[in-house]
């Protein structure tokens, strides 16, 4: 043990003399992951109508971009597109073959500049 400790220490007296340096870090990072929330700007539209979504995204460094997703009717999730800088906003549109009395649910995923991602809870949007 004092062997690898003498050996850190010759290691960063001869890396700070060359204008390097050296970091010896313990545990985790302390960087924490994006939070998100999205809000639709209409409860009920119909088929090919167009639904804007807004997401509000904050993080304890940056967030690097927030992507729109609609959830299909086999429950996978659908890519819509991503805005990389705030306010957050995409159009969505309902599918046409969706069906009067149904539901469509979007989301939104914020993702940091670390890489992280957290997915905001489902908005629901009623079919006409």
């Amino acid at each position: 043990m004092k062997l690898r400790v003498a050996a850190l220490a010759l290691a960063a007296a001869v890396l700070g003399g060359c204008g390097g340096g050296i970091y010896i870090g313990f545990g985790g990072s302390g960087d924490s992951p994006p939070d998100v929330s999205l809000v639709a700007g209409v409860t009920s539209a119909a088929a090919g109508q167009a639904v804007p979504l807004a997401a509000a995204a904050s993080d304890d460094y940056a967030v690097d971009r927030v992507d729109f997703y609609r959830v299909d009717a086999g429950g996978r999730s659908v890519w819509l597109g991503s805005d990389p800088a705030s306010p957050y906003r995409w159009s969505a549109a309902i599918p046409v073959d969706a069906v009067s009395g149904s539901s469509v649910l979007f989301f939104a995923r914020a993702t940091d500049d670390a890489g992280q991602q957290t997915d905001s809870a489902m908005v629901s949007v009623s079919v006409l």
